[in-house]
């Protein structure tokens, strides 16, 4: 068995509820209504996004910060790379600026990538969609109350979603979603369960509690290593929030029952300030990044204090149409191997 077929969850009788037509009205159904509640229930405006931005303007989001942008470059620009996008944090927040979004309202995307160093499973693919978002906020709401009033009004549109979803397959699709969604801190899930690794905390919280935001992703923790990897140029991981943690971000996760795991539904988080940006940076060792050209603006004065995240399109259609597999939602690239097993278990990859 490849390292690659290795990752691969191999669900026990599975079986699709929905064929392959029913699928696909599914998925229209899905990113209509999710995306018309989440424009409600936050107060966006629809705005066209890019696909690629030019290389060295500090625009495209390193994510971990190791991944690696597919360039190319670009014949009437003499030939200059340019980079298809990871995310679209940082162009959010300038064009947050650039549309002169007041505090209260925000912008979402219709969102498109290619991640070349994403590791394949049932969760991940090359080819990656999502709804990116950002809002406004006053310096003020730099808060861990309203990271957590935010979290709860995504959590409440999946939840619709979840219930026009039932109701359009009633009898075939039931919900399995709880109620509500509950915080935790990635130190204090340490604590928790110290003896596992941050897969398998939040495979454990998420199983004994159904929906948790794990708050704090990015600064190291007690035993000296992160919860997991983020860039120090969008998310605020840093500033001190009063509870003795540090932190203004984090993960939707859900436990999945189909695949026996938690799954993350969306990563967010309050934005970095001025200060917090020049924390992380020195943390990092990336001080360079201060003379690009997003880090110039913010350093400046120039972007507002933002709150953003991204949502999976694919993800969440997966989750709310019960199929074990990414690929059974989206058309990407597979290896043949993992193509032939999953028709094996009727995982039916487009």
């Amino acid at each position: 068995m490849t390292f690659i077929m290795s990752r691969l969850i191999r669900p026990e009788g599975y079986r699709p509820l929905l064929d392959m037509r029913q699928t696909e009205q599914g998925i229209k159904l899905i990113k209509e209504f999710f995306q018309a509640n989440l424009s409600a229930e936050l107060r966006l405006r629809r705005v066209t996004a890019p696909l690629f931005v030019l290389k060295g303007l500090g625009i495209n989001d390193d994510l971990n910060g190791v991944e690696r942008p597919v360039t190319f470059p670009v014949k009437d620009l003499g030939d200059a790379q340019a980079e298809v996008v990871h995310s679209l944090a940082k162009w959010k927040r300038l064009t947050l600026a650039d549309y002169g979004i007041e505090p209260g309202y925000g912008v979402y995307t219709d969102m498109n990538a290619i991640r070349a160093d994403e590791e394949l499973d049932n969760l991940h693919s090359l080819y990656v969609d999502q709804w990116d978002w950002e809002a406004v906020i006053t310096p003020a709401q730099r808060t861990l109350d309203c990271l957590k009033d935010t979290v709860r009004r995504i959590y409440a549109a999946i939840r619709r979603t979840e219930f026009i979803v039932c109701e359009r397959y009633a009898g075939v699709i039931e919900p399995f979603l709880p109620d509500e969604i509950h915080f935790v801190h990635s130190e204090d899930l340490l604590a928790m369960y110290p003896g596992k690794s941050a897969k398998e905390r939040e495979d454990a919280i998420c199983r004994e509690l159904g929906a948790v935001f794990v708050i704090g992703i990015g600064a190291p923790l007690a035993d000296g290593k992160p919860h997991d990897g983020r860039s120090p140029d969008y998310d605020d991981w840093t500033t001190p929030t009063g509870d003795g943690h540090r932190g203004l971000n984090g993960d939707i996760l859900i436990w999945y029952p189909p695949l026996r795991r938690a799954v993350e539904l969306s990563s967010m988080g309050i934005r970095v300030d001025r200060d917090a940006m020049l924390r992380q940076l020195d943390m990092t060792g990336q001080q360079q990044r201060k003379e690009l050209y997003f880090h110039r603006r913010l350093l400046a004065g120039e972007l507002p204090q933002s709150i953003g995240g991204g949502i999976g399109q694919s993800r969440l259609c997966m989750v709310l149409l019960h199929k074990a597999h990414v690929g059974e939602i989206q058309a990407s690239v597979w290896p043949q191997d993992m193509r032939d097993e999953c028709a094996r278990l009727g995982m039916a990859i487009i």
